[in-house]
């Protein structure tokens, strides 16, 4: 057989056997394209009689593709043959890529762009992809691809994609969107439906705008659990308690939602006797009434009958516990707190965490109890579920360089994932607070170069240092940096400093001169450093100036008083110390003592050193001023007798 070429004209001549292959070809052409995944589900005929497989969940490429755990090769070969077969643009299919690709915060952008692959997504893709967003975090992702995809293409929407979108508004705090939001609830007639209308009343509740909830609220007759719980809710988030309560008691029927949102409310406001009065009426309780009331409780400081609620619990969880071990740290009750959590670990009710920790490791700050803080770290550094947050790492910190122990402290600085102001702050003050104050002007210098920017704590614990060492031109340095690099303005904590630093170096006039420009107005604890200087440098005159004005501004701190009479004393104006200390008895003022805590061989118990009756700390008082005044005047007639040497020579 010849095939004329219609180029040269010439016949080319096939052999049969290469005029079969040609026809094999064209017969293998013909045919269907092979089935990648066999399947013996029957066909289903459309309207133009092409035969396409029915596909369902038992279907083995979703089956497949619902196995795929987290291997993202496997994932993208399933991805692939649906591509190739053609099966992404069924429905199932590409809702299930979609989902599978969801369950991922890292794939959601992969989500997104599949979908501007299908011919016709529908509202039950457009839902999971914003509610991903949502899941992760990224409000603005989510509305974002609300506007840009679904709306744009115009996806019509389901009754579960408006709650969604009410949440995400409610989530940015944005009262236009959500506006808009429930303008087009409106116009596409899904007012009436209360899954969509229970999420605009709880999105008001979000943004303030009770009234607008409580409009929707009242809109329609048809109401569940839900609805009133959110009204109840809405009013309780805006300090409306009182209207809250009035929802409450026309509610049909009450669930335990309910209950715990009006205890909660009464809670918020510090009502406690309403909270209580509630409890008491709940026909049912779970573990967040219980925990609503311990904080009640905790809010208002009443330690005994938060314990009392505490001890009658069944099934705490950590919130039961951090609410108390929190309230007895607040309280200053640091030893009761660590017994506390003895008993927690004891029992292994519940797991202890971040908080936890903190509320433990202050109490072991306060009490110096360094080797139950070491154990907890240790316990932090072998718990994998721990977090070593800012909060936890600062109160480490403070744990150690309350302690002494400023060498962990500084480990515990060097590891911190983030270190903060307060970060920063501590390690100064604390190195400050143990005599080095080289390292704590260092340490400044260090957070100057590669740290936070400091601010008015920061010069606070700069000043002390250079007032616990005398560094009295460093401080004027410092002082005056704060001021023309920082823009922050001295305040009493700033010049209270700087005065205990120049009065300190014996230069009283300086003080009082740097006290003058201050704008505020110098406080009492100004006054009372002055007079405190005064006495220690011999500054007689200046010294009863400011203990005369100090009296009359604290006419009830007996600190003055005794100043006073100590700097009359030194000067031998023994009628004056007579008048002072009548004016002591006259006043009936009493000088509070000090507290010491000794911890004897690391044991649990503590001592503690208060005289316990008033009328002992009043003679303690004039006894220690009687005791000056008789050195005072043992020092005078010293000066008598050398006098009088000299002049006998």
């Amino acid at each position: 057989m010849a095939i004329r070429s219609s180029s040269s004209k010439r016949p080319i001549r096939l052999s049969s056997i290469s005029l079969e292959k040609i026809l094999k070809t064209q017969e293998n052409l013909s045919k269907s394209s092979p089935s990648i995944w066999n399947n013996s589900e029957p066909k289903s005929k459309t309207s133009n009689q092409e035969s396409t497989p029915t596909l369902n969940l038992s279907h083995p490429i979703l089956r497949v593709l619902e196995s795929c755990k987290h291997s993202l090769l496997e994932f993208n070969q399933v991805l692939a043959q649906l591509i190739v077969s053609g099966l992404l643009q069924h429905p199932l299919a590409a809702s299930r890529a979609v989902k599978k690709l969801c369950s991922s915060p890292s794939s959601i952008p992969r989500a997104a762009y599949l979908f501007n692959c299908l011919d016709q997504p529908d509202a039950f893709i457009c839902n999971t992809i914003i509610r991903s967003y949502v899941n992760s975090n990224d409000p603005d992702g989510a509305i974002a691809f609300y506007y840009r995809k679904m709306v744009e293409i115009d996806v019509p929407p389901n009754h579960y994609t408006f709650p969604l979108l009410c949440k995400v508004c409610g989530v940015l705090g944005s009262v236009r969107e959500g506006g808009k939001a429930h303008a087009r609830i409106v116009k596409l007639g899904f007012e009436t439906d209360l899954f969509v209308r229970n999420a605009v009343i709880h999105m008001y509740g979000l943004f303030g705008s009770i009234g607008d909830a409580r409009k929707v609220f009242d809109a329609s007759p048809e109401s569940d659990s839900v609805t009133w719980n959110s009204m109840i809710d809405g009013y309780v988030k805006n300090g409306e308690v009182g209207k809250a309560r009035e929802v409450f008691n026309e509610m049909p029927e009450r669930d335990i939602v309910s209950w715990n949102s009006m205890i909660a409310g009464y809670v918020s406001v510090e009502d406690v006797d309403a909270a209580k009065e509630l409890f008491d009426a709940m026909p049912f309780r779970d573990v967040v009434s219980w925990n609503s009331m311990l904080d009640g409780y905790a809010r208002i400081g009443n330690v005994s009958a938060a314990r009392d609620l505490f001890d009658q619990m069944h099934g705490r969880s950590a919130v039961s516990w951090n609410t108390m071990l929190a309230l007895h740290a607040r309280s200053k009750h640091y030893a009761e707190c660590i017994r506390l959590f003895d008993r927690m670990i004891e029992g292994g009710e519940v797991k202890p965490n971040e908080a936890t920790l903190v509320s433990v490791l202050t109490a072991c700050a306060n009490l110096g109890k360094l080797d139950i803080g070491k154990r907890i770290h240790s316990y932090i550094q072998a718990d994998n579920s721990i977090e070593l947050d800012v909060l936890l790492s600062t109160a480490l910190l403070t744990m150690y360089g309350k302690c002494g122990d400023m060498d962990s402290a500084r480990e515990v600085f060097i590891d911190m994932p983030e270190r903060n102001t307060v970060s920063w702050n501590s390690m100064i003050r604390w190195h400050s607070m143990h005599g080095n104050s080289a390292k704590a002007l260092e340490m400044f210098m260090e957070m100057e170069k590669s740290g936070p920017t400091p601010n008015e704590v920061t010069f606070v614990c700069v000043l002390s240092a250079c007032a616990h060492a005398g560094l009295v031109l460093e401080g004027w340095w410092y002082f005056d940096l704060m001021q023309r690099v920082y823009n922050i303005k001295p305040k009493v904590e700033h010049y209270g400093c700087m005065v205990d630093l120049l009065s300190r170096a014996g230069l009283i006039g300086d003080s009082v001169e740097l006290t003058s420009e201050m704008t505020m107005g110098a406080g009492t604890t100004l006054w009372s450093a002055l007079l405190s200087a005064c006495r220690t440098h011999s500054n007689f005159k200046l010294g009863e100036i400011l203990g005369k004005r100090l009296i009359a501004l604290e006419p009830k701190d007996i600190g003055p008083y005794v100043l006073l009479s100590n700097i009359y004393a030194m000067q031998g104006k023994w009628d004056d110390v007579e008048i002072v200390r009548k004016m002591i008895e006259e006043e009936g003022l009493l000088k509070s003592t000090g507290h010491s805590v000794v911890d004897p061989a690391g044991s649990s118990s503590s001592v503690s050193f208060l005289d316990k009756d008033d009328r002992s700390k009043h003679r303690k008082s004039l006894i220690y001023s009687m005791l000056s005044e008789m050195g005072a005047q043992v020092k005078l007639s010293h000066r008598e007798i050398n006098k009088n040497k000299v002049e006998v020579s």
